[in-house]
């Protein structure tokens, strides 16, 4: 009896230590949680935040390119797309997008009629969601991706497309066709199981843009005055280049946080020492696709083309996105620069197809998007044959859809503006107003 009275006292002296140091564990263990939380959290908002700012990008990048007399038109387009594309991913897309166990097709099609929901107030009190990023972070994150999507599809049929058709295609866009094959890849789907890889979105974001964008312009037509029956081509200059180098610049600025936060997590030091190097190359490529397009063009034209050069740099930047982390600087740099050089040969060759692409979109992101998708063979784990079938995956549903969409909105509304409101200009003509008032009034 004795004995047990000693070993009890000294059994709990043993265990006592033991026992703080489990509970010492758990106290880092959930620290660690929090702060994992806390910065992924914080990274998306920051990302997101810069990649919402590519919608003034964009905007300036498209009121610069088009004339004076469709500016207000390109502004009311940029801003109303962005709005559909919160409305409309609110209450279809981030769940069809990302559907988790919720496939209504296993890998091809996730839930419809899902709308997103946050957070509780006060979520840190439930450690059990503390495991990635809050859904408020993560569903703002995606969804400046898919603005950025039907932003690519405004600048490519600006300048003859009336408001309303257009925004009725963006409804769509943004809501089913961009969520449903975005699912493929990012939400888990078929083609994130065959090891497909694009880690920021030139195939997933910028080439669907450019496919949309594409099946438009084929069923739009080209511009009054943009081709000679024998085929010749009459430049229309923009209106204002100094607008447009302001918008690329702010592109540019916005695509550190389109790649960087698609790191999604910057909880430990390897993920923030990767979005630092992702920066990096990121910045790379878009300085020598710039440097590529100013070289090819002297070479090609005897002088320097301006438009070019902008195009050049959002192309090397399209084509570093479905790989930013693994290249070393010049890998970013020599993908990049064959991202400026196919601009400088699609513009024209686009010519000479007559698919009349006000802004160059279809060259930067549907091209150079499809050359970034299989450039990452030469730095990432992926390979040739898996690439191209999430290439040519993409291509035809997005076109596909995209041109059977456009025909039925021209069967049934009409998507193409008179030839005497084209040529008077779609701010007076779809607006009753103009961005530049006082140059008209003499």
């Amino acid at each position: 009896m004795n004995l047990m009275k000693s070993l009890i006292p000294a059994a709990a002296i043993v265990a006592l230590p033991q026992m703080g140091l489990a509970q010492e564990a758990a106290v880092e263990g959930e620290a660690a949680l929090h702060t994992q939380y806390i910065f992924t959290t914080l990274l998306f908002l920051m990302g997101g935040f810069l990649v919402f700012f590519m919608a003034a990008g964009f905007a300036m990048l498209e009121g610069g390119l088009v004339r004076s007399k469709n500016v207000a038109m390109q502004m009311i387009k940029n801003v109303a797309l962005f709005s559909i594309a919160a409305i409309m991913y609110w209450l279809i897309g981030f769940n069809l997008m990302y559907p988790g166990d919720g496939w209504s097709i296993s890998g091809w099609l996730g839930p419809f009629f899902s709308t997103t929901v946050l957070d509780p107030v006060g979520v840190g009190a439930d450690a059990a969601a503390l495991d990635y990023a809050s859904i408020g972070s993560d569903f703002f994150f995606q969804l400046v991706f898919v603005a950025a999507t039907a932003s690519i599809v405004s600048g490519a049929v600006a300048e003859r497309i009336k408001l309303w058709p257009f925004l009725a295609f963006v409804v769509v866009l943004t809501g089913i066709m961009y969520p449903i094959t975005g699912s493929w890849q990012w939400g888990g789907g078929w083609l994130s199981e065959a090891g497909f890889s694009d880690f920021a979105g030139s195939t997933v974001v910028h080439s669907v843009g450019g496919w949309a964008a594409l099946a438009g312009a084929i069923i739009l037509g080209p511009r009054i005055g943009k081709y000679n029956k024998d085929g010749k081509v009459h430049p229309i200059p923009g209106s204002n280049l100094a607008l447009a180098t302001l918008g690329t610049f702010i592109l540019w600025l916005g695509w550190f946080g389109f790649n960087g936060g698609s790191q999604l997590a910057m909880g430990t030091v390897g993920d923030v020492s990767d979005v630092s190097r992702i920066f990096a190359n990121t910045n790379m490529a878009a300085a020598s696709g710039a440097i590529a397009a100013l070289i090819m063009t002297q070479v090609l034209y005897k002088k320097p083309d301006l438009t070019m050069v902008l195009n050049g740099a959002l192309a090397g930047l399209v084509s570093i996105t479905a790989e930013p982390l693994a290249p070393t600087l010049f890998g970013a740099l020599w993908i990049g620069a064959v991202g400026g050089v196919i601009v400088v040969f699609a513009v024209p060759m686009l010519d000479k197809f007559k698919i009349d692409d006000v802004v160059g979109a279809i060259p930067v992101h549907l091209f150079a998007g499809i050359w970034g998708t299989i450039a990452v063979i030469f730095y990432g784990e992926a390979n040739l044959i898996t690439q191209l079938t999430g290439i040519v995956a993409y291509g035809v549903f997005t076109f596909v859809g995209a041109l059977i969409l456009w025909t039925i909105l021209k069967a049934t509304v009409g998507i193409r503006v008179s030839e005497e409101d084209e040529i008077n200009g779609l701010d007076m003509a779809e607006l009753g107003m103009e961005a530049y008032p006082e140059f008209s009034k003499g």
